[in-house]
């Protein structure tokens, strides 16, 4: 018999477990809301 196929995300945000909104770019893996609180630790800069 084969396994179930796992559907959704597997793997959430790496600080809060939120598997909504995740960022994946540069590998972060941040849900929005934690990319939010630690943007500028992370030297993004807000423009506008």
């Amino acid at each position: 018999m084969k396994p179930k196929k796992q559907f959704g995300r597997l793997v959430g945000c790496t600080r809060c477990g939120r598997r909504r909104g995740i960022i994946r770019r540069y590998g972060m893996h941040l849900c929005r809301q934690c990319f939010r609180d630690t943007a500028p630790e992370l030297g993004f800069k807000k423009y506008s």
